[in-house]
């Protein structure tokens, strides 16, 4: 079996079309899907990116082409009436129900689905604090059900796990969200579903040159 970590970034429109296509995705593989909230913006300034928020021609095509991949795909998605914003109050919202011993800072599919569904279905304001309260008192509540206790989003530890996930997103390469990791080989983004699956299946093509020397060649952009 085998195990994927799925880093995701709540601000991302692409991590909840890629959460949904999962399943489909990974229909009769035999794998385990670990959830690990992170933090993009660290991700794209170790890697010198701007977010497509930040780039006013790409921030306008991202919002008309997700809203036009959630149509396609049949996945619900409304734009929050702010964005891009700040999703560390979620993505640490997220990390205080992380209890995996085995496994720091992974959160189950359920906060998972909370979480994204609360950003990007309704069109609301991810980030109201009478839509925060209601969420947190929800995951409180499956906590409880679950015979744990809801931590601190605010504590140090919450806030540690978030760091530890971002870093550890960084060192297995990613440079954005969605990022799924397995058999220390990313896959980015919504569209490389297909491509993950192939890989899982045994694809030859990941033993060739095609992955292992892509990035091997000269480029002109960085000759002196």
């Amino acid at each position: 079996m085998k195990t994927i970590r799925f880093y995701f970034d709540p601000v991302s429109p692409f991590a909840w079309l890629a959460f949904q296509r999962l399943p489909e995705a990974l229909m009769g593989l035999s794998h385990e899907v670990i959830y690990k909230p992170a933090f993009l913006g660290p991700m794209l300034r170790h890697h010198g990116l701007m977010g497509p928020g930040e780039v006013a021609a790409k921030r306008e095509w991202t919002y008309r082409h997700v809203l036009w991949l959630g149509r396609e795909l049949g996945i619900p998605l409304a734009m929050p009436v702010v964005h891009p914003f700040n999703p560390l109050p979620l993505a640490r919202l997220a990390l205080a129900t992380s209890t995996a011993q085995n496994e720091p800072g992974a959160v189950n599919r359920y906060v998972t689905e909370q979480v994204l569904r609360h950003v990007w279905e309704g069109g609301a304001d991810a980030l109201a604090p009478e839509r925060l309260q209601a969420l947190e008192a929800h995951l409180a509540d499956h906590m409880q059900q679950r015979g744990r206790e809801l931590a601190d989003p605010n504590g140090a530890g919450t806030k540690e796990l978030l760091r530890n996930n971002t870093q550890e997103a960084i060192a297995a390469g990613a440079f954005g969200v969605p990022a799924m990791v397995v058999d220390g080989k990313l896959f980015w983004g919504v569209d490389s579903l297909p491509m993950l699956r192939a890989y899982l299946q045994g694809d030859d093509w990941f033993n060739g040159p095609g992955w292992a020397q892509a990035g091997e060649r000269p480029s002109a952009l960085t000759q002196g």
